[in-house]
């Protein structure tokens, strides 16, 4: 029980189980994540050890118990569906910033996720935002609606892939998309033309409304002193501190001083807004 869904958990105790030579299944409950481990003694001990320890990145354990059981003469390691019902030990996931693999992915010229926004994998991207109910399964997200292509899913059934049994999945071909729109709410833009089209605006001195995971967040050049003011003037806040968007730590260091816990904080998962000394 704990923070066991949405954080690549059971991708993790079938490749360990796997790596162990383990037969049974793992699935995900209302309760947490129940495994059934069968195979020698040894191995199963073993199993028993590593699973608290070597935790995928984002897991977080609560409860950890194992009762014996009688063999039943499993082949194969298994990822079973979902049991149904309303849980009330899941911690889901928060929304995790994008990780550096999938930061490369949206970087790389012949990659077919090249400047995709809505990018992620099972370390990173939506979670607590995307999901309606538990257990934590695509269908039981707001991805449901977007079904996988053929691509993503043979990502998202291969053990050895960093999508495997990552829920909100998705690249152009099948995910969400992107647009633009004017005051009135007619289309200027679609895909990777509506944020070059945004950045021309924001140069001018427009003030935008991007919808994230969590809301809206209203956004303008922040060296425009007339464009500041204007978004000053409309939110009724003509003193109080504005965040500054920065693309790393070395453009953080151009405005602000920070110390190894800053860095940290900036540089981690969950990316919040940080008071710098000027």
């Amino acid at each position: 029980a704990g923070q066991v869904q949405g954080v690549g958990f059971r991708p993790f105790v079938y490749r360990l189980a796997r790596e162990l030579g383990l037969s049974g299944w793992v699935r995900n409950t209302p309760e947490g994540v129940v495994i059934e481990a069968e195979g020698p003694a040894e191995a199963v001990s073993a199993f028993g050890r590593r699973l608290p320890a070597e935790l995928p990145p984002l897991a977080r354990l609560l409860d950890f118990s194992a009762t014996p059981a009688t063999p039943v003469g499993e082949t194969g390691f298994r990822i079973l569906p979902s049991a149904p019902g309303s849980g009330h030990e899941v911690l889901i996931s928060p929304d995790v910033a994008t990780c550096p693999d999938c930061l490369a992915d949206m970087a790389d010229p012949d990659n077919r996720r090249r400047r995709y926004p809505f990018t992620n994998c099972t370390n990173c991207g939506p979670r607590y935002t995307i999901t309606r109910r538990v257990p934590y399964d695509r269908e039981t997200t707001s991805m449901a609606c977007f079904p996988l292509c053929p691509d993503c899913a043979a990502e998202y059934a291969d053990p050895a892939d960093r999508r495997f049994h990552a829920q909100p999945n998705a690249c152009p071909a099948c995910g969400p998309s992107l647009w633009l729109t004017d005051e009135a709410g007619a289309v200027l833009a679609r895909g990777t033309a509506a944020v070059a089209e945004l950045a021309v605006r924001l140069a001018a001195g427009q003030i935008a409304a991007v919808k994230g995971l969590g809301g809206f967040h209203l956004v303008c050049d922040a060296c425009n002193e007339s464009a500041v003011a204007e978004l000053r003037r409309r939110k009724g806040r003509p003193s109080k501190a504005l965040a500054v968007m920065v693309p790393d730590l070395a453009a953080a260091a151009l405005l602000g001083e920070f110390g190894p816990a800053a860095a940290e904080l900036l540089g981690g998962t969950a990316r919040p807004i940080c008071l710098l000394p000027a």
